[in-house]
């Protein structure tokens, strides 16, 4: 579970979220990893909302092109510039400075435990 912070909540598809307010999004080491060297990140704007579950922005890597999904429905309240302008941030420091989004939260989407998450990767 080294690659699993025991602080987050997860998504299936592999975002994270803290219990800040507002709270932080970010991708998970184990996304980063299966991505390789990230290369551009496209993120929604302060004051969009984003809706659990539904993509909200994208990463590239020199591998693929992955859509970022909102783990939670709120208003963006800030968006992370440093990893915008140091995508590579994600590569690492993806439970630090590489958060990408803050939300101010109406609500949550299916989150999971760091042991819940950590165990459906143990089956992939």
């Amino acid at each position: 579970m080294d690659k699993v912070n025991k602080d987050y909540r997860y998504s299936a598809e592999h975002e994270w979220v803290d219990s800040a307010s507002p709270a932080k999004i970010g991708l998970s080491q184990i996304a980063v990893d299966a991505l390789g060297d990230v290369v551009y990140v496209d993120l929604p704007e302060a004051g969009a909302t984003v809706t659990a579950g539904e993509v909200c922005g994208e990463v590239e890597s020199t591998k693929s092109v992955s859509e970022i999904y909102s783990p939670v429905t709120g208003t963006v309240a800030e968006v992370n510039d440093a990893v915008i302008d140091d995508p590579a941030l994600l590569n690492s420091d993806p439970y630090g400075a590489a958060w990408l989004f803050s939300v101010e939260v109406d609500s949550e989407g299916d989150l999971l435990s760091p042991e819940e998450y950590a165990a459906a990767q143990d089956q992939e």
